[in-house]
């Protein structure tokens, strides 16, 4: 991963110098409130429900052993003995005492984190694929490019205060594991017939109160004009998106009153007057990029001894069967896996994870994956790099930690924002409709015989639980100041991205058990062999979910 230089480091001790100066004005009263906000949002401080809010930058979900434990000492320290892993890679804490955020940055700064960016109507971190190189079906590793933009991005004097905010997500493998088509830029990086790397450009997706799909508008950019190309259509959208009206100001909004087509001639229009600019990467800024990513120190293993010993320990153990099946994926090193310890016990809020169990996540990274881990969309932690041989020994460890819960990708796997437990913006509570739907469906036996099926909260059409792209997807709605929910069907994030189809007339906070489960009962009824939900729901459409959903005999 990435490692500070001295300028780095300079430039994030000048940062906290001036906003622990900024902080102190406005608790003396000499920064008004709408004066000290944009000031604490460049931070990553928002003000919410019940107290700030701190949110800190994991790169493209990247995060070391080290880091890892100094996020244990403030969620101890400065906070409530816990934090919160976001749908887009970052790790938020919840109660953290507007005096003592300059504190926490200057602690984070030690081991290269910090806030900036992490909100306001700037360029956000970049998110990535948690697999990024170590997938089997990866064309091309995405993180240096990832690395590349956060450089470019970071305080760019032109793209400081955009219309909106500004989200990018690049991905290299044959599965989209990045949501790129939902994106306000989406990357996707891979070889040409020639083998010349470069980029798929997708541009105006997103969600929120208004979803769209991103559109395609270069079928393949050379990587040495990535920034040139991206400061093209940040400019476009800078001078273009409108900053009237903030439910109208995402870039999504401008390309589709102009048109793709349209947007994307701007686009070439103006970045041809930047491509051989100084912003054109030379080989050399793309190598030094790279050789932050070079591999871990692997060893030499024979795979189909390795595999065997571990089908050998399967047989004798039901419980480390099915963590295999459902929480380990394969590497691309022969004798190696990619593990992901779940953050979703029942009765826990999806995402959240205490100071103690952040330590122990470090210990484990220490010990099976070269002291790294990654964070996910799906709110939970992969160690990438581990020897096959020690998956059983993991497995242990994480079970005794309370990560091994094996329900990566199914029903219970929720992704779930904070909602109006924390969230100002929330229109109704998210954690507790997940609580319920756990307990539900608490027979994992039954839960596997579903397959894959997701399934995402979000308290408010802001979307931060991606509501829109679950198979089911559940939206909290304020009806006179009551709490109740809305389902939608079909959604994905995946290759074949689709927008959920509002299913009907909302639901109370009591019924959404009930509700799921016939929603369920449906697609067992109609599937075929091998169906997945999105499949079934894709062939039979919304009619039978929606008559056994609302019919008052059932």
């Amino acid at each position: 991963m990435y490692i500070y230089d001295e300028y780095d480091h300079n430039i994030l001790r000048e940062r906290i110098a001036q906003f622990r100066a900024q902080t102190g004005r406005f608790l003396d009263g000499d920064l008004k409130p709408e004066e000290f906000l944009p000031l604490r949002l460049q931070n990553g401080l928002y003000v919410q429900r019940l107290a700030p809010m701190l949110r800190i930058n994991v790169p493209y979900g990247m995060i070391n052993s080290t880091q890892l434990r100094r996020l244990a000492h403030i969620a101890r320290h400065y906070d409530k003995g816990y934090c919160h892993v976001t749908t887009r890679q970052n790790i938020q804490f919840n109660w953290p005492d507007l005096t003592e955020v300059p504190d926490i940055l200057a602690e984070l700064a030690e081991v290269q984190m910090h806030g900036t960016q992490s909100s306001g109507n700037c360029i956000r971190n970049t998110t990535s694929d948690p697999f990024a190189g170590v997938a089997e079906d990866e064309q091309v590793d995405p993180r240096p490019y990832c690395e590349i933009i956060r450089q470019w991005s970071s305080f760019h004097p032109e793209f400081a205060f955009l219309p909106r905010k500004f989200k990018i997500a690049v991905t290299g493998s044959a599965s989209d594991r990045a949501a790129v088509h939902v994106h306000d830029i989406g990357l996707e990086v891979l070889k040409n017939e020639a083998g010349e790397t470069g980029f798929r450009v997708y541009v105006g997706g997103g969600l929120g109160r208004t979803p769209v799909i991103g559109s395609l508008i270069r079928e393949f950019l050379p990587e040495e004009h990535l920034l040139s190309y991206l400061e093209a259509i940040l400019r476009i959208y800078n001078q273009s998106g409108r900053r009237d009206n903030k439910y109208k100001a995402r870039i999504k909004i401008l390309v589709k009153a102009v048109t793709a087509e349209v947007f994307a001639a701007q686009v070439e229009q103006e970045w041809n007057h930047l491509k051989d600019g100084y912003t054109r990467l030379t080989r050399e800024e793309i190598e030094r990029a790279r050789s932050f990513f070079t591999s871990p120190d692997y060893q030499t293993l024979d795979g189909k001894a390795a595999q065997a010993d571990v089908d050998d320990q399967a047989l004798q153990n039901v419980g480390f069967a099915k963590w295999l099946r459902r929480n380990v994926r394969g590497h691309r090193i022969p004798g190696y896996a990619a593990v992901t310890l779940s953050l979703k016990p029942t009765g826990v809020a999806p995402g959240d994870i205490t100071d103690t169990q952040l330590e122990r996540i470090a210990d484990l990274a220490d010990e099976f994956s070269f002291g790294e881990a990654r964070t996910t969309h799906e709110q939970n932690i992969v160690l990438a790099d581990v020897r096959k041989s020690d998956l059983f020994a993991l497995w242990q460890k994480a079970d005794t930690f309370g990560f091994a819960t094996a329900n990566i990708g199914t029903l219970t796997d929720i992704i779930c924002c904070p909602g109006g437990d924390f969230c100002s913006l929330a229109n109704a509570k998210s954690i507790p409709i997940a609580e319920a739907i756990q307990r539900q469906f608490d027979d994992l036996d039954y839960v596997y015989d579903l397959g894959d099926l997701n399934l995402n909260i979000s308290g408010c059409m802001n979307a931060c639980g991606h509501h829109h792209v679950g198979h089911i997807g559940i939206l909290g709605v304020d009806k006179k100041g009551e709490e109740f929910y809305q389902v939608q069907l079909g959604g994905s994030s995946s290759n074949d991205t689709s927008l959920g189809d509002v299913l009907g007339p909302s639901f109370s906070a009591a019924d959404m058990p009930v509700v799921i489960q016939k929603l369920i009962d449906v697609f067992i009824s109609n599937r075929t062999d091998e169906e997945l939900f999105i499949d079934t729901y894709r062939r039979i459409g919304a009619a039978p979910f929606k008559e056994r959903v609302y019919a008052k005999a059932h």
